[in-house]
């Protein structure tokens, strides 16, 4: 997921030096919302995964 992250976020960096700000807007939206997600998920899989007991 965090590869998705950033290659929507080299899109609208290349987006915006060539001045498609629409293109580029969106592609940054989209790049902060999956980051976020994948913070969230990264959060969330950590705090889970300690507290997993082992089966015997």
């Amino acid at each position: 997921m965090l590869s998705w992250a950033i290659t929507f976020l080299v899109i609208a960096l290349i987006a915006g030096v060539l001045g498609f700000g629409g293109i580029a807007g969106t592609a940054s939206s989209i790049a902060q919302i999956l980051f976020f997600l994948f913070l969230v998920l990264f959060v969330v899989s950590l705090i889970f995964g300690r507290t997993r007991t082992p089966v015997v």
